[in-house]
């Protein structure tokens, strides 16, 4: 359905709509909305939280744009950034990235030399931040962030004499079995290339003629932008655009296998932004000796033309309703495809500790881009994907109060809350703006298996018994918790690796489902269980994971594990 907004009813008639599908979705749904809850954390943070990225200190980088004015924060000990290519300000006295603290609830500012508008990252095997291209005199730029957990005054550095090889506006990282970071495409950039950039022949970038053939003709219509990307258990490269898909060698440049087009008319990359995530890896029962299978799901997107006609006419047509799933590891993959309670575009896809999915964000209609969405999906969905029925594989969840529509973002923390921000569909911060305005607030959102009816079965976590908290590469180790509630053949163990969200795409977002090897009662409500780590560099690529223990469906609190 299209919906035309004119400019004097505008705001009435998408606040009409808005109330119109949030009736149908509850009469449709029932009480089958009132899973977790929702609590504000900070009413602004200073920053639109355009991109995220969890650190090994349960501290989350929060960062926006320098390119559109001062933000709501000023830069502390009266700092002043100076930087004569800014387009917006030259003299820029305030914070355009910020340094959030989960366990305290409070935040300093960060200083970003440069633009880091629409740009991408992923963290080292070492835990720093990596962080890659931007706008303008950001679109080469090498930036990192290192975690600084004792004298907390680490700050963002500009890597000046190791910058990127293309412009990558729009592009999107993967982290390597190597510990390199791959990093593709951009705007009118069909081309890879891997950093850290350690030596000259390093600063060399590879042609991939995938980036442009998936690239819409039509003026901004590209489709192809921050392509999803997935690392396989194989080792090789998993790449989707716009509704094509390959399996990528990317040490020899070659493309192994084209797989089938996505059913469906519906584009799903930027700026018909779906999201993409990579299904838990589960590595049960193999031994360690044979790879796990993998399958790749993308929920949301829009339709042909969806751009066009926001951006120029401000008709808004209606998003994708659909989720394909394809099991790449399949000697003939078929995309199974799927139906959401309600149509999507902009979603964020969060793998939760317990290998389900939850969907939140985004609007029913229109596309990414400035003022091109309408009528915000404040329903998020869960979505279980053990299920047989696809059917309860969806169920819709407590409302958010907050519209999070064109530049917010959302990642999973250690005590297993999703930290949501951001939402600016507009050139500078606009308070104002009826019926979306900036948001520079940060919320959490509480899933089910926070609420207090399953303390008793809730884990903790008392010691990891690993030297300095290491999982090696095919070896064993042991977990001891507490629990209060044991039930028998319940305790799983699971890793996740921490992503970079922006952009609807959680990049290098990971979930392993360990082997447990045996689980013992050593005290009262003491319990030991020995689980076996990733078996290789190419299943869980080298760094920091969140570990949990996962008792009938209901996580403890993570702590943090270094694979290597």
């Amino acid at each position: 359905m299209a919906f035309k907004i004119k400019n004097l009813p505008s705001f009435f008639l998408i606040l009409l709509q808005t109330i119109f599908f949030q009736l149908v979705i509850a009469i449709e749904n029932g009480t089958n909305t009132k899973g977790g809850h929702w609590v504000e954390l900070k009413r602004s943070i200073g920053i639109s939280a355009m991109h995220m990225q969890l650190m090994y200190d349960n501290k989350v980088v929060i960062f926006d744009r320098t390119d559109f004015g001062p933000s709501n924060i000023s830069l502390s000990h009266h700092r002043c950034r100076f930087n004569p290519h800014d387009l917006a300000l030259k003299l820029d006295c305030t914070a355009h990235s910020v340094l959030y603290d989960l366990s305290h609830n409070t935040l300093r500012p960060l200083t970003l030399r440069t633009d880091a508008w629409c740009s991408s990252g992923a963290l080292t095997p070492d835990g720093s931040l990596l962080q890659t291209g931007g706008f303008n005199d950001g679109y080469t730029t090498l930036r990192s962030f290192t975690p600084c957990p004792q004298h907390n005054t680490c700050d963002w550095r500009e890597l000046r004499n190791h910058s990127l090889s293309n412009s990558r506006w729009y592009s999107s990282n993967q982290i390597l079995p190597s510990g390199k970071i791959i990093v593709v495409g951009g705007r009118n950039s069909f081309t890879y290339e891997f950093v850290p950039k350690n030596d000259v022949a390093s600063k060399s970038f590879h042609y991939l003629p995938f980036l442009k053939l998936t690239r819409d003709p039509n003026r901004g219509e590209e489709n192809n932008l921050y392509p999803f990307l997935h690392l396989l258990p194989d080792g090789n490269l998993f790449i989707f655009a716009n509704r094509n898909s390959i399996l990528f060698d990317y040490t020899t440049n070659k493309v192994l296998r084209n797989f089938p087009i996505i059913p469906g008319q519906e584009k799903r990359n930027y700026p018909s932004t779906a999201s993409s995530v990579l299904l838990p890896l589960n590595l049960t029962g193999l031994n360690g000796t044979r790879l796990p299978d993998a399958e790749i799901m993308i929920c949301g997107g829009a339709y042909p033309g969806a751009f066009s006609l926001a951006n120029t006419l401000k008709i808004f047509l209606e998003a994708s309703r659909t989720c394909g799933r394809l099991r790449v590891t399949d000697s003939k993959p078929v995309w199974v495809m799927e139906t959401m309670p309600t149509p999507r575009v902009m979603p964020d896809m969060v793998l939760l500790p317990n290998g389900n999915v939850i969907i939140l964000n985004g609007a029913m209609n229109g596309t990414a881009g400035w003022e091109n969405a309408a009528n915000p999906v404040l329903y998020p969905v869960l979505y279980r994907p053990g299920l047989v029925d696809q059917f309860p594989r969806f169920q819709l969840l407590a409302p958010a109060s907050t519209p999070r529509m064109y530049h917010s973002s959302a990642v999973l923390v250690p005590d297993g809350r999703v930290l949501v921000g951001g939402s600016n569909p507009h050139r500078v911060y606009n308070f104002r703006a009826n019926p979306y305005p900036t948001e520079l607030s940060l919320d959490a959102y509480y899933p089910e298996y926070l609420e207090t009816e399953f303390d008793s079965l809730r884990p903790s976590i008392v010691a990891v018994e690993a030297t300095n908290n290491t999982a090696s590469y095919g070896g064993m180790f042991a977990v001891n918790f507490l629990l209060r509630e044991y039930r028998v053949g319940g305790v799983g163990v699971t890793l996740v690796a921490p992503s970079f969200t922006t952009h609807s795409f959680a990049m290098n977002q990971r979930l392993l489902v360990l082997e447990v090897v045996g689980v013992e009662q050593v005290a009262p409500s003491g319990y030991r269980v020995v689980a076996r780590a990733p078996p290789s560099l190419t299943v869980a690529p080298p760094g920091f994971y969140m570990l949990f223990i996962v008792h009938v469906g209901v996580p403890s609190d993570a702590v943090w594990v270094q694979v290597k």
